[in-house]
């Protein structure tokens, strides 16, 4: 498990600067909207929330979601360890699967608890929609969420290789979700019964609050569809979706700055 532990730096930063070329490419060679503001100055603004998230993760949780599953298993912590079922596939598929449904539904309590929506409309109030915005969210909600997901991990005992293997997928279809691009309709339909497309989860985005309290997946398309919360395109198409958090967008969404003080300031 140390070993795990010397690689995970590595090997998640490797996977995220592979889908980032990938997304970044497609992008650029089949978009699937036009964007209405700079993608440098949204970019610089985006990557640099990322920047001040990384720093802060390290700073006040060294040991991140993979160590505290590799120090659970060194202290048999957890339900997965209790029950004795060991590290076989399918507990590593299990694990992987009770995560991405745990982070759906943190992901819709950002959205309806008023203090939580403070922080997560940050995320939100991107005026365009594109890999960046998958990586666009406020420092607190990114501690929050890693407490969270240690809380789980000590209290499920979920194996430290499925805890990276699901940090990996959780980044990875961030970018994947939010990217601006363009797929065949009949793929997209084939794609969305299992997993989440960019155009299902560019709905989310929607300025309209009851579109935006929909399609909480980034990467199994099944919980929105087995909870009620799924939408299968906008009232106004893909290409009219107006994106933020008000009908009229804003540019003070833009700047870093703004993006770090927008929790604790009302309106925009």
């Amino acid at each position: 498990m140390d070993n795990l532990l010397e690689i995970e730096s590595t090997v998640r930063l490797g996977a995220f600067l592979a889908i980032f070329a990938v997304m970044a490419l497609w992008e650029i060679l089949a978009p699937r909207r036009e964007l209405s503001i700079s993608k440098g100055q949204r970019w610089f603004n985006n990557l640099g929330l990322v920047v001040v998230n990384t720093v802060a993760i390290r700073f006040i949780f060294p040991a991140a979601a993979v160590g505290t599953a590799v120090w659970a298993e060194s202290q048999s912590i957890g339900l997965i360890h209790w029950l004795e079922v060991g590290q076989l596939w399918w507990v590593v598929l299990v694990s992987i699967v009770l995560l991405d449904l745990f982070i759906w539904y943190q992901h819709l309590l950002f959205h309806k608890v008023p203090i939580l929506w403070r922080l997560h409309r940050v995320h939100h109030a991107d005026l365009d929609f594109d890999l960046t915005t998958g990586l666009r969210f406020h420092p607190i909600e990114v501690l929050l969420s890693m407490f969270i997901k240690a809380a789980l991990i000590l209290l499920f005992g979920f194996p430290a290789i499925a805890v990276l293997l699901f940090e990996i997928i959780l980044n990875g279809c961030a970018m994947i979700t939010h990217s601006n691009v363009r797929l065949p309709s009949q793929l997209d339909r084939i794609i969305r019964t299992l997993f989440v497309t960019p155009d299902m989860h560019r709905v989310h985005h929607s300025w309209r609050m009851e579109e935006a309290n929909s399609n909480y997946g980034f990467n199994l398309a099944i919980w929105d569809k087995l909870f009620g919360t799924y939408r299968a395109d906008s009232v106004d198409g893909q290409l009219g979706i107006t994106f933020g958090i008000s009908r009229t967008p804003n540019p003070r969404a833009i700047p870093l700055g703004k993006l770090l003080t927008l929790p604790f300031r009302s309106g925009l």
